[in-house]
């Protein structure tokens, strides 16, 4: 099963294939004894996930029902996200090696109902700025492998307080089924500083450039202005580079005019940086 993008895009609604692999295997589940013997889904904690392929073994006399059932949830999947995943891929294959060795039954039924009520949503849209995420999570990597049952997922927010939210919703689920949480790896949240000083500066360099207003916009992610901000609170700071589409997935890509035009810019803040008052 194929799918999925930049968690930056959380609001627009696509597809996460560790879901949506989820819920195929939560249907299967409800006909049949299946059990899953391996589960790798996603790759980076930053990405929604474009694929996840599992490995199941079920009754034999069930095979025909079993694999009808996951072909119809499939095709329901690939309806509802006919617009935002038209490529959207779902396939069945039959494997008669032997079975790894897998979690328990009642374990792999925790597994799945956690996952299935785990956040891959915005949590809380900002107040201040029209049409601007403030907090998400995406659930970015599940692996059943050997026994053993791994997920990770990734909280962005634009405040402390609400990752701190949305992290203790996640963390007290999974404590629930007994799994033991680990939370690391933090961005510090950024807030938009719409009376930013040197904002305002490069504005009007950028008008004396190019002679067009800059689009100046604000994003959830931390980035590691978030993390210069923790140790420099009173640290004035922009971000701005060249336009990157698809950004921590495989089909990330950079506009190469952009790059240039970025460069201009650049070197032209340098050359006129303001006397400090």
């Amino acid at each position: 099963m194929k799918g999925g993008h930049s968690g930056m895009d959380i609001n627009l609604g696509r597809g996460n294939a560790n879901l949506l692999m989820n819920r195929i295997l939560y249907t299967g589940t409800q006909i049949a004894d299946i059990r899953i013997t391996e589960l790798n889904g996603g790759s980076l904690r930053n990405a929604i996930p474009r694929e996840s392929v599992a490995e199941i073994v079920m009754p034999s006399s069930k095979k025909t029902e079993v694999i009808s059932v996951l072909e119809k949830i499939a095709g329901i999947i690939k309806t509802e996200y006919h617009i935002t995943e038209p490529d959207m891929k779902f396939t069945v294959a039959e494997n008669k090696t032997n079975p790894a060795k897998m979690i328990s039954k009642a374990d792999q039924e925790k597994c799945i109902r956690v996952i299935y009520t785990t956040p891959n949503a915005v949590w809380k849209m900002s107040e201040t700025i029209p049409g601007l995420v403030e907090t998400s999570s995406s659930l970015a990597k599940v692996v059943f492998k050997d026994g053993q049952f791994t997920t990770q997922s990734l909280q962005r927010s634009m405040v402390e307080s609400g990752k701190e939210d949305i992290a203790n919703a996640i963390r007290l689920t999974y404590e629930l089924i007994g799994a033991k949480v680990v939370q690391d790896g933090a961005y510090p949240g950024w807030a938009p500083n719409p009376d930013s000083k040197i904002l305002k500066v490069l504005e009007k360099q950028y008008v004396s450039l190019f002679n067009a207003q800059p689009k100046v916009k604000a994003c959830h992610a931390g980035l590691e202005c978030g993390i210069l901000g923790e140790h420099l609170p009173n640290c004035d700071m922009i971000s701005f580079g060249p336009t990157i589409r698809n950004p921590h997935s495989p089909d990330e890509k950079v506009n190469i005019q952009s790059v240039q035009k970025f460069w201009k810019f650049l070197t032209h803040v340098m050359e006129n940086i303001p006397s400090k008052n």
